[in-house]
């Protein structure tokens, strides 16, 4: 599913990406407004283009899923984004290779996997991985906030 809506949205041209973005607005509003808040924590616009395309890319893949997603609400992002600088900050502690080893058994049973390698990829494959600013801070947050509650409205939809 991920490498097909890669391949989806990287084959849109800027008015398919508009009506993408309308159907998030619509179906999923938090999870655009999260995106969208990211200038007022001086994401600039060029920067902002990455986690824009991770969010479409997201947004396409649940679609081709074909389940009916529940609506990312506020406390859920808030809650995940808890989980996530609660772990960020465990592993600050960790010498190197236990680090190494917590974060592979993070990946390996992370409910959605492939989501997370494909937002890790285009986040490295953006230079935006080693948080030179506390801009790029927000946008790395924001980015893996959007995995950690796919996942967690996801693991709700097989329950």
């Amino acid at each position: 599913l991920m490498v097909q809506a890669a391949i989806d949205v990287n084959g849109m041209g800027q008015e398919q990406k508009v009506r993408l973005a309308d159907e998030i607005f619509a179906q999923q509003p938090n999870m655009l407004a999260s995106i969208l808040a990211l200038p007022r924590m001086g994401v600039g616009m060029v920067e902002l283009e990455v986690p824009l395309h991770i969010l479409l890319v997201t947004f396409q893949a649940m679609k081709r899923s074909g389940h009916e997603w529940p609506i990312v609400s506020e406390d859920v992002q808030d809650s995940c984004m808890q989980r996530l600088t609660a772990r960020a900050r465990f592993n600050e502690g960790l010498p190197g290779a236990l680090a190494n080893q917590v974060i592979q058994q993070f990946c390996d049973e992370h409910l959605e996997r492939y989501l997370l390698a494909f937002v890790y990829g285009y986040l490295g494959d953006h230079d935006l991985l080693r948080v030179r600013t506390e801009a790029e801070k927000y946008l790395l947050l924001a980015a893996l906030n959007l995995v950690e509650c796919v996942a967690f409205v996801g693991s709700t939809i097989s329950s």
